[in-house]
Order: C-alpha cells, then sequence, then structure tokens
C-alpha cells in the first residue's frame, strides 16, 4: 500500500491507500493509534476493495498537534478524505473505538458519503457525571518512561499484549530512542468530546447497513450496547470469544471473518 498526503485546513492527513478502483472501504484507528496497526486488515481486504486508512489527525503521520480536536474536526477529517481519494463515495466506513465513533459521526452528518458502517468496539460516547476518564487517560500516556531504548523494552513496558507490539511496532525513531507518534496532553484534548457527549441522536438517525463488532472481553458497557441494538434493531451484532477492546489485534483472523462478510453480505 502507498502511504500518501493530503491538505485540508490547516492540517496534513496520512493516508494509507491501495486497491482497485471499486467498493472503497476506509479504517479508522482508534485513539493513540495509527494507520499502521490497521495495515493486515487492509491488505486483507485490498484485493477485492480499494482501501484507505488514515492516520487522524493528532495521529501518526498526521499533523502531531492540530489547534481543533472537536469531533466534527475529526468527522470533517474523514468527509474530505472520501470526497477526494474515494471518488466522493459511498464508501464502507469501519472504525474501532474512537475511530468508531467517528465513523458514525460521519454516517450520521454526511450520510451521502457511506453506504456502510461497521464499528469495532465503539459506542455513542458520552461518561457518567464526575467521570475523569480523559484525565485518566491523559495522565497514563504522560507516564510512559520515553523514550523507550528499543522496541522490546516498550513492549516489556506496555504488557506484551498485541496492543503493546502494535504500539511499539509504529514508535518514532528520535536520536535519543523511541517516541510514540503523539502527545498525550493531544490525546486527552481529543478523547475528551467524545466523553462530554452520548449521541443517542446521531446512532437513531443512521440508515445504512451497520454491523456492531464486539470483544468478548471489551469495553462498551452492556447497557449501552443494549440500548444501541434496541434503537436499532436492524443492525447486524456479533462477539468476538476472548476478544478485548483490541479485538482487531487479539483475534484478527474471527474480525476479518466478520468483517469480509458483512462486505459481501
Amino acid at each position: 500500500m502507498l502511504r500518501v498526503e493530503l491538505h485540508h485546513g490547516d492540517v496534513t492527513l496520512s493516508c494509507l491507500i491501495g486497491g482497485p478502483r471499486r467498493v472503497p472501504v476506509v479504517l479508522l484507528h482508534g485513539l493513540a493509534g495509527g494507520a499502521e496497526e490497521l495495515r493486515p486488515t487492509a491488505e486483507a481486504l485490498v484485493g477485492r476493495h480499494r482501501v484507505l486508512v488514515l492516520d487522524q489527525r493528532g495521529h501518526g503521520h498526521s499533523t502531531r498537534r492540530p489547534d481543533d480536536l472537536s469531533r466534527r474536526a475529526y468527522a470533517a477529517d474523514v468527509a474530505e478524505v472520501i470526497e477526494r481519494l474515494c471518488d466522493g463515495g459511498p464508501v464502507v466506513l469501519a472504525g474501532q473505538s474512537m475511530g468508531g465513533h467517528t465513523a458514525m459521526l460521519v454516517a450520521a452528518w454526511y450520510p451521502h458519503l457511506v453506504s456502510r458502517l461497521v464499528m469495532l468496539e465503539a459506542g455513542v460516547g458520552g461518561t457518567e457525571p464526575g467521570d475523569d476518564y480523559p484525565d485518566r487517560l491523559g495522565r497514563w500516556f504522560a507516564s510512559w518512561p520515553v523514550p523507550f531504548p528499543d522496541r522490546a523494552a516498550a513492549v516489556e513496558y506496555l504488557g506484551a499484549t498485541p496492543t503493546a507490539r502494535a504500539w511499539a511496532a509504529d514508535l518514532q525513531e528520535h536520536p535519543d530512542g523511541l517516541r510514540p507518534r503523539f502527545d498525550a496532553d493531544v490525546m486527552r484534548a481529543a478523547i475528551a468530546p467524545v466523553a462530554a457527549e452520548a449521541r443517542w441522536a446521531e446512532w437513531a438517525s443512521i440508515r445504512v447497513p451497520t454491523l456492531l463488532v464486539r470483544g468478548e472481553r471489551g469495553t462498551v458497557p452492556a447497557a449501552e450496547d443494549a440500548r444501541m441494538r434496541a434503537e436499532r434493531p436492524d443492525v447486524r451484532h456479533a462477539v468476538i470469544p476472548g476478544a478485548g477492546h483490541d479485538a482487531h489485534l487479539d483475534a484478527p483472523e474471527a474480525w476479518l471473518d466478520l468483517l469480509t462478510g458483512f462486505l459481501q453480505a
């Protein structure tokens, strides 16, 4: 797959892109992730699909410290990518975690651009009053002992999980060692709008075929998942056994089976 860049307002967006110019699929990573962690998914699809994987603003090879980290800005970036790199769509839009939340908003706000929606370990957002989730997450990212001397040290610190290995593989080389391709304060500011509001109206407005995928050990609250399914009983729902929040990394074959099955349905 090729890495390309486009400029949208005051940000540069970096994407991996490849495959024939038919049945376009756009993939969105979660908070603190990047396009590289979705490369295996993309490479499994490029034989039959035009696949684009976006480094969202504040992440990966895209602008690291954008001024606007609102939900509107993230959704507008995806719309711009679809318009300019996917022949104006519509596309199959799939996202994990915060990327799934962004995908949901794009499907709601730009319905002409999306033909199908896939949300992996993603919900409508919002937290309980008094929950300091964005602050806790920001403090955790800030606590990493960077620079790491090598990728093995990063994997050991981050827990030797598939997620840890994906993060370590995408660390950026600096003269003093390896550092993440994101800043902790930007991650805190990016997730805060997701946590601030539950987007039930947007969820209810979506009319395209939708697949919800959960990890058996995922983090989307059961009550939220149940309400999403109740409000839109037409959606498909699947659970990946044994997988956690990063189900695409924990159980890649099961994830690809679900995704390709939905694309071919």
